[in-house]
């Protein structure tokens, strides 16, 4: 069944940032001339529609756990496309879409297929670039959800975005608590993405699962595997390295310390084989010359 959303999905926060905290969104550094001709950068505090609608050196404001948890996708997404040459992870990366009168965005995570070129960019251009993202993950912060929740599921979906998926933070009372939100295109528009009995979303441009694990979120495998968190492999991949290096070490030094050993008892032997032989011939020599002895003594009577 098609469900077409059009009503917000919570009560919209103001668009201006508190009067106490007016950086509380984050701020750009907008140039502006002095009347004696003098070039300045004027910081000016961000809007929810300047979050929602970024320019490039926007600075936004992040927790922690919004940049692990991008970190970790971003991750995990390019480990897992990274067979195909066409394919391009990016994070938080602004996006101009084709249809310019929807407004640039600025996505957590936005994994995009045949793509021509790879390079730096400061903003991916659609209409340019002859490719759009095929998947969208954003993860929410609790002041500005509205933008995620309502204002890009409308415009995502215009914009012709395949599956859009939210890891959503917000608080009622107590701790933070997180639930995932999908959304998937279909000729009349985005309907839901179904979790699976687990609760988990199937992210088809990945073919990864997307699951909650004590309240974080975690990507599966096709059969169900954790996929770890990349910074936490490459510990414990340089430990197993370091192990394996010293593990190396240690044989090539037993192996130097049999190899003088034996190099040592083959000199010995060596030695003592010559000095046997040394030792034959002057028996025989002092053989011969007592039957010269013998001889001569013979002769003489």
């Amino acid at each position: 069944m098609t469900v077409t959303i059009k009503t917000p999905l919570i009560d919209r926060p103001r668009i201006e940032p508190p009067a106490e905290d007016p950086y509380r969104y984050g701020w750009r550094d907008v140039p502006r001339t002095l009347p004696n001709g003098e070039k300045i950068f004027e910081r000016v505090p961000l809007t929810l529609n300047d979050i929602l609608h970024p320019q490039v050196g926007d600075f936004r404001v992040h927790t922690q756990d919004h940049e692990r948890f991008c970190s970790y996708l971003y991750n995990v997404f390019t480990a897992r496309v990274s067979d195909d040459p066409g394919a391009l992870v990016l994070h938080d990366v602004r996006v101009a879409w084709a249809k310019r009168d929807l407004g640039a965005h600025g996505p957590d995570i936005a994994v995009i297929f045949g793509v021509r070129e790879k390079r730096d960019r400061s903003t991916f251009d659609e209409k340019k670039e002859g490719t759009k993202p095929s998947l969208i993950v954003e993860v929410t912060s609790p002041e500005t959800r509205s933008v995620d929740l309502v204002d890009k599921v409308d415009h995502y979906e215009r914009a012709g975005v395949r599956t859009y998926v939210i890891i959503d933070n917000y608080r009622r009372t107590g701790p933070i608590t997180r639930r995932l939100l999908g959304y998937r295109l279909t000729p009349a528009g985005y309907i839901p993405l179904e979790p699976d009995e687990r609760g988990w979303l199937w992210l088809e441009a990945v073919r990864l699962w997307l699951g909650l694990h004590n309240n974080e979120p975690v990507c599966y495998d096709e059969t169900g595997r954790p996929i770890e968190d990349y910074s936490q492999l490459k510990v414990a991949q340089t430990e197993a390295e370091s192990r394996a290096v010293a593990e190396a070490q240690a044989r090539a030094e037993a192996e130097s310390r049999a190899t003088e050993a034996e190099s040592r008892a083959t000199a010995e032997a060596q030695a003592r084989f010559e000095a046997e032989s040394r030792a034959t011939e002057a028996e025989a020599r002092l053989r011969q010359l007592e039957a010269e002895l013998r001889r001569l003594k013979g002769e003489q009577d």
